[in-house]
Order: C-alpha cells, then sequence, then structure tokens
C-alpha cells in the first residue's frame, strides 16, 4: 500500500486531455463553484463506485473538478483577475470535502453523532456535557448511542468503543440497533483479527448496511487524514481495497448457505 504523503496513486487511472475549445466562454467564480457543486458529485460517486482507494480520492477528483474549470477560457474573481490554477484545486478539495460531509445524511443518527465526535476527539475521552450536547443535536442520546454499542460513559467522560473491544460474537441479525458505525468497525475488526474470508461472510449479514459501510470508510479516511491519524486512516483505506474480494467471498459463500430472512434494516 502507498505511503500516505505520497503523490503516487495505489490505484490505476487514466487521464484523457482534449483540447479546450476556441470558442470556450468566460465566467465567474460563483458560477464556476455551481457548476462544480452540481457536476462534481456525480463523478465522484463514479470513482466510488470504481472503488477507487479512499487514499487516492483526492487526487483522482482533480480530473473531473479541472475538466470544469478548463472548459472556460477564463474563469474571473470578484475583483476580475483570472482565478488561478492553485484556488481551482483548493476549490475542487472543499467540494470533495462538502460531498463527503453531505454523505452523512444516510446515515443513522447514531453514526452521525460517532462521526462528529471521532471528528473533535478520535477515540479519546471527552465530557459528557459535550457529548450530550452534540447528541441532542444529532437527535440522540448518549444513554442511546451506548445502547448501540458505539460508546461508553463512566465517570463524567465518554469516547468512542475501540475495535478491540467490540463483541467478538456480534451479530446485525440480532441487534435491536443497527448503525454504520458498528458495521464498519466490525467488518474492519474481522477482516484485522480473522481475514478476508470471515470479513466476506459478515458482508450479507449487514443486508442494506453494507454499501453505506463502505461509504463511511472513505468519510472517516478523510478524516484521518486531516487530523494525521495515519494508522487508523490504514484501516478504512484497507477495507474499501478490499471490498470487492469481500463481495466476492459474500457472493461465493451464498451459494453454500440458505438465504436468510429480511434483517429489517
Amino acid at each position: 500500500m502507498r505511503a500516505m504523503g505520497s503523490n503516487a496513486l495505489a490505484s490505476s487511472i487514466v487521464l484523457v486531455c482534449r483540447k479546450r475549445a476556441t470558442a470556450a466562454p468566460i465566467t465567474t467564480r460563483r458560477d464556476f463553484l455551481k457548476t462544480l457543486k452540481r457536476e462534481l458529485p456525480d463523478a465522484l460517486k463514479k470513482l466510488q463506485h470504481g472503488n477507487i482507494a479512499p487514499v487516492d480520492l483526492a487526487q483522482s477528483a482533480i480530473g473531473p473538478g479541472m475538466a470544469i474549470f478548463t472548459r472556460y477560457a477564463q474563469v474571473l474573481e470578484s475583483d476580475d483577475r483570472p482565478m488561478q490554477v492553485r484556488t481551482a484545486l483548493q476549490l475542487i478539495n472543499q467540494a470533495l470535502d462538502e460531498y463527503l460531509s453531505e454523505q452523512e445524511g444516510e446515515y443513522d443518527p447514531d453514526t452521525r453523532f460517532a462521526i462528529t465526535w471521532f471528528e473533535t476527539h478520535g477515540m479519546d475521552e471527552g465530557p459528557y456535557g459535550v457529548a450530550e450536547t452534540l447528541a441532542t443535536a444529532r437527535g440522540v442520546a448518549v444513554r442511546g448511542v451506548q445502547e448501540a454499542g458505539i460508546l461508553v460513559a463512566k465517570g463524567g467522560k465518554v469516547r468512542l468503543l475501540r475495535r478491540e473491544e467490540l463483541p467478538a460474537d456480534w451479530n446485525p441479525a440480532t441487534g435491536t440497533r443497527p448503525t454504520v458505525w458498528e458495521s464498519t468497525q466490525n467488518l474492519i475488526r474481522t477482516m484485522q483479527t480473522q481475514g478476508e474470508v470471515a470479513a466476506g461472510a459478515l458482508l450479507p449479514q449487514l443486508g442494506t448496511l453494507a454499501d453505506t459501510a463502505r461509504d463511511l470508510a472513505y468519510r472517516l479516511y478523510g478524516i484521518c487524514e486531516r487530523k494525521k491519524w495515519a494508522e487508523e486512516a490504514l484501516a478504512y483505506n484497507a477495507l474499501v481495497i478490499a471490498w470487492p474480494e469481500l463481495t466476492r467471498l459474500a457472493a461465493q459463500g451464498s451459494v453454500s448457505r440458505p438465504v436468510s430472512g429480511d434483517l429489517g434494516f
């Protein structure tokens, strides 16, 4: 796996250059941003569906982002000066961050709480009062998040459960409050401790949580990269890279297993 901070891509990317039209229009920064926010998400979804590694997503987003920027002869700033490429790249990166943040709307409230807590505290402890305020904003309670099996609250302090603290016999079919967060962390834990075959066997049990569990890995990788939590980032990157093999193993295993009922997710 490529190291974080390297300019080399772990994934294979094909770039196609096109000549800009001679009659290319001039646009403003505002209109460029509107176009970027309208068109970039579809390109990013295609990259994710192609299983682009999280470590490569930011650099890969440059292609479709610059395709928008270079369709114009000039992008004018508010003072009528042409926008520099450096600025365009910064705006593309901001649009990527917004896209990943907006995916949180697909997650359950417990997971949204966990993401925000992770972004500010990582796996460390924080004050119970801060957690309760955050939980209320997410429409949940600290006790509820604890009952979901992703949080521990003790002595006026709160922290997220580490992967090694998760129950070894975790079964999403018997859980009363399944979450995307718990699904992602258990997939990683299973893959790290038992290998891809066991993780592949777990995947079908997640039902509709499976794809969002992978999406969450992209989101958490982005947070880890900004915070420079290299070891934690590698875990999320490894899950996405292994995803095609996990789905293959899951499909292979389903042939020899009875089809389970709907888990109601």
